[in-house]
């Protein structure tokens, strides 16, 4: 059966039905109960709405506002944790740490690293290339135990003579083990991507906080 206004019983329903799955996205308090008026006003009056069927909406639309409400606290929390680690990481501007690297700019008083080895190693060796690509200097470590193994380079190829400056980069290997290196620097900066903290090594680039090794 049709009602004076031209909808069914069974799509009087529909509106705040199909507003609830947009909840998310747009719908408030004030539109809820606006479509529900206008529910009232356009069901049936020989078939009225389900008073269940009222309820299960109601609840609904208070499930997605709770819901909502949740993802605002979180995204403040967030904020309010990613502005203090922030300020907390500020105390690290001009302090030396040691980060992930596989490249570093050569300075005048050369680059110093470390290898993670494992385990107890026999040799260890690092390899440094320049930008084409070529092998400038091999630095033998020999035998390590396990955890990071210092090393310098005084920015001198195998002949003893100063390379010139710029970019380099390293490989460290155990036999046909490779190992990951690690390049120390003064943190320079303090930034954000919005959702992570990085800083800024001088002669390294951009690091996230978290990937920091070590602060020496």
């Amino acid at each position: 059966m049709t009602d004076v206004n031209g909808v069914s019983g069974n799509s009087a329903t529909q509106p705040i039905a199909q507003a609830a799955g947009l909840a998310g996205q747009q719908l408030t308090q004030q539109d809820f109960l606006k479509l529900m008026i206008e529910q009232f006003r356009a069901q049936d009056p020989t078939k009225p709405m389900d008073t269940s069927q009222m309820v299960g909406q109601m609840a609904q639309f208070s499930q997605i506002t709770a819901t909502q409400q949740m993802q605002a606290s979180f995204s403040q929390l967030a904020t309010s944790l990613q502005g203090d680690q922030i300020l907390n990481a500020s105390n690290l501007i001009g302090r030396q740490v040691l980060v992930p690297a596989t490249q570093a700019t050569l300075a005048d008083n050369g680059i110093d690293g470390a290898i993670n080895v494992p385990s107890a190693v026999s040799d260890v060796r690092v390899a440094i290339t320049n930008a084409d690509g070529d092998v400038v200097r091999t630095i033998d470590l020999g035998k390590q135990a396990g955890g990071l193994a210092r090393f310098h380079w005084d920015g001198t190829d195998d002949d003893g003579k100063t390379v010139p400056a710029g970019d380099y980069s390293f490989a460290a290997s155990n036999g046909g083990n490779k190992l990951d290196t690690y390049v120390s620097g003064q943190v320079a900066g303090i930034g954000s991507t919005g959702s992570d903290t990085y800083v800024q090594v001088d002669g390294v680039g951009g690091v996230l906080l978290s990937q920091i090794a070590q602060i020496l």
